[in-house]
């Protein structure tokens, strides 16, 4: 059979164009199947994300939430050991506070409520006023605010060291640029987001609803990353 050079020319630019059809479509699905998510980190006040490959030398030499010694609402101690290879929630409140520590808790609550059975995940409050939250005012407000024992850990301790902890560990105050010391009162609505290395991996707003609903998100997320 015999074709006209312009019937031809015709097939040739449907090959052509199917290939590179082809070619687009199954480079798109390398891209899809390649591509790994985790979460960025941290490592100074200004939250700028860092991407570090999980498991990485960099990674290993990041910075890292250091040891600590505090006590619990149980007037158990405790340390960095309590959260070994656990990922765990933290923030910092007082019992009295008539601002925004009543939601900051009830949305820890939730986030409780969320990790109830994941043995992974655990939580660590801490009290700014740790003169007046001694371990039996921290036993009657878990009990009043329905916190589970070993799950969620309402923590005091030496100010200084807890102050320190705050500021430049996790670096949960947003006044950049402004020097502070022991007399002035550390007060945040941030949640801080920590890895099983000692990493911070997420800060969120503790009073907004879909920040906390990120930060879950951020966990699942985490626990992921950690199983590749």
């Amino acid at each position: 059979m015999k074709y006209s050079s312009k019937f031809l020319i015709f097939l040739v630019l449907i090959s052509f164009t199917n290939c590179k059809k082809n070619n687009k479509k199954e480079n798109k699905k390398i891209v899809e199947t390649s591509r790994v998510e985790f979460l960025p980190f941290y490592n100074n006040k200004s939250f700028t994300p860092i991407w570090l490959t999980p498991g990485s030398k960099e990674e290993k030499n990041f910075h890292k939430i250091p040891d600590f010694k505090l006590i619990n609402q149980l007037g158990d101690t405790i340390t960095q050991q309590t959260f070994e290879n656990k990922i765990y929630i933290t923030d910092f409140f007082f019992t009295i506070c008539p601002g925004i520590c009543p939601q900051m808790t009830d949305n820890m609550y939730k986030l409780q409520e969320g990790f109830k059975k994941d043995s992974d995940v655990l939580l660590l409050s801490h009290s700014v006023m740790p003169s007046t939250d001694s371990v039996s005012v921290l036993k009657e407000y878990a009990k009043t605010h329905g916190v589970v024992d070993n799950k969620w850990h309402l923590v005091t301790g030496d100010k200084k060291h807890i102050y320190t902890l705050g500021r430049d560990h996790y670096f949960v105050e947003n006044d950049l640029g402004e020097p502070k010391n022991i007399n002035d009162f550390l007060h945040t609505e941030n949640f801080l987001l920590i890895d099983k290395n000692k990493h911070i991996r997420g800060i969120y707003n503790g009073l907004n609803r879909a920040s906390i609903a990120q930060l879950i998100l951020d966990v699942n997320t985490l626990k992921v990353e950690k199983q590749n």
